[in-house]
């Protein structure tokens, strides 16, 4: 079996093991990894900066004893420092490139991992599709005239195409689900605190974006958990600490768990049959585990919600154009995309008592929602509305040519209108994914389980959101949820290497 082979079969796991006994090196794992890189990179452009020699470089003088020695991985092109290697949040602005890594770096480094590539992402993460002016758009392995979803689309893609076995993701209102749910593939957005985004900031989107990984399989993204969680001195958060590894947790039996699903939208939008389908598929997987299932409402999560999270995430948005104009010597305005300067202006039009105001209504809901689902062991609800969207409509509905116009037309008129911009932000923006976004305000772990396939031949995953800090019962129901549907053994329709 050629290397090409055991790259695409096996997972991070699998592979660390064939490492230390002595059955691969890393230099061939990352000779394997950079060549599928290659073939496939036409077909699904998930690559933002090839970094093929220092892989091999690190591949030759890797310690083999090291738990993922020689694994080949992907880093995000997004919100990390990682030395020498340029950073362009996948926009036009000129790239960031650190002197330092960040701390998961450092972590992800120590434990054997060897980056090949960064990963693409929509500019600044901010389309939950991966399609941008500076890098183009990447494309989903299971049928490539499809989106991977976003931001953290090209790690799914790269995932999904056999490239590497897991790669670096980030979620700040589902970009590490979405992805996941789009192609076939686990992803869980870890608790607020969980892993450390330091020294390049302390927190971002006021405490909702977290860090971690997408992965092929539970133990993968258990693993991975284990060796890169906890806060360093410089960290504002730290979530609980497990009570084991992650890894035990997602090798143990769940046990009875007391489940609930969530249904409705909170945007009052249509949700596909098919989402729907997934959904059902879950609840059936879970009832075969053995757990009850009890439906409910969360009446309190609708449209103010979701605005107040919009606002929120626009005035960082302004913030950080402003940072980078002062990064770059000059405005950025001309050089962002519409979609990001849409939010930008948005954002400047906000009072700075209007944000902390929805923010604190977001942290109020939050705590509401925590008190009242705490008797349940998981939540099931969607991740996307609809099956993964064609290529190229990322702005199926014109909104940001149609919003960009209001906020002409409320400057001319000194009307500013604020609740109505956001109403018609969120129903043509928002209409592919509607529910992501409430954990990320919560600061509670969710997992994306690949539960599904359309009849089209196209992934939808279903996520369970978890109690604050309790990765370990999420990562011990995924498991097992895995083991039942066997979701482990599908793969994207792709050329598979001889």
């Amino acid at each position: 079996m050629s290397i090409e082979r055991v790259l695409w079969e096996q997972d991070v796991t699998g592979l660390a093991e064939l490492v230390h006994k002595g059955e691969i090196s890393p230099p061939e794992l990352v000779d394997a990894a950079i060549a599928r890189a290659e073939a496939t990179r036409p077909d699904i452009n998930a690559i933002a900066t090839p970094l093929y020699d220092a892989a091999r470089a690190r591949a030759k003088a890797t310690d083999r004893k090291l738990p993922l020695a020689g694994v080949p991985f992907a880093l995000k092109d997004l919100g990390i420092g990682i030395k020498g290697v340029p950073i362009h949040g996948g926009s036009r602005i000129p790239a960031f490139t650190a002197d330092f890594n960040s701390v998961m770096v450092e972590r992800y480094l120590a434990a054997g991992l060897i980056p090949i590539a960064t990963s693409t992402s929509p500019e600044h993460g901010l389309r939950l599709m991966t399609e941008s002016a500076r890098f183009g758009i990447t494309r989903n392995p299971w049928n490539t005239g499809h989106t991977t979803g976003g931001s953290s689309g090209g790690s799914a893609a790269l995932v999904a195409a056999g490239v590497v076995p897991a790669a670096h993701a980030s979620d700040g209102g589902g970009s590490i689900r979405v992805p996941s749910a789009c192609s076939g593939l686990v992803g869980l957005k870890t608790s607020r605190g969980r892993v450390p985004l330091t020294p390049l900031t302390s927190e971002t989107w006021y405490g909702m974006v977290v860090d971690h990984a997408i992965s092929r399989s539970v133990r993968d993204t258990a693993l991975l958990l284990d060796l890169t969680h906890g806060a360093d001195p410089l960290s504002p958060y730290a979530a609980r600490e497990p009570k084991g590894s992650f890894a035990a947790a997602a090798a143990r039996d769940p046990g009875k768990l007391s489940l609930a699903i969530y249904r409705k939208s909170p945007l009052g939008l249509p949700i596909s049959a098919e989402t729907l389908e997934a959904l059902d598929t879950a609840v059936a997987l879970a009832r075969e585990g053995g757990h009850t299932v009890d439906e409910i409402d969360l009446p309190y999560v609708g449209r103010d919600f979701m605005a107040d999270f919009c606002k929120s995430v626009a005035s960082a948005v302004a913030g950080m154009m402003r940072a980078e104009a002062l990064r770059v010597g000059r405005p950025v305005s001309g050089e962002v995309e519409r979609a990001t300067r849409v939010l930008g202006r948005l954002g400047e039009m906000l009072s700075a008592g209007e944000v902390y105001d929805a923010v604190q209504r977001l942290n109020a809901t939050a705590r509401r929602m925590i008190e009242e689902t705490a008797r349940f062991d998981a939540v099931l609800m969607p991740i996307i509305a609809h099956p993964p969207l064609v290529c190229g409509s990322m702005d199926p509905k014109g909104a940001d040519e149609l919003i960009e116009n209001l906020l002409d037309k409320l400057h001319l008129t000194g009307l500013l209108r604020i609740k109505s911009v956001f109403g018609q932000l969120m129903d043509k923006s928002l209409w592919f994914t509607h529910w992501p976004a409430i954990h990320n305000v919560s600061g509670q772990p969710s997992i994306a389980m690949p539960v599904h396939v359309t009849a089209d031949g196209l992934p939808l995953g279903i996520q369970a959101a978890g109690r604050p800090g309790d990765e370990e019962t999420l990562l011990s129901f995924a498991a097992q949820m895995e083991k039942i549907s066997g979701w482990l053994k599908r793969r994207a329709p792709l050329k598979v290497p001889g």
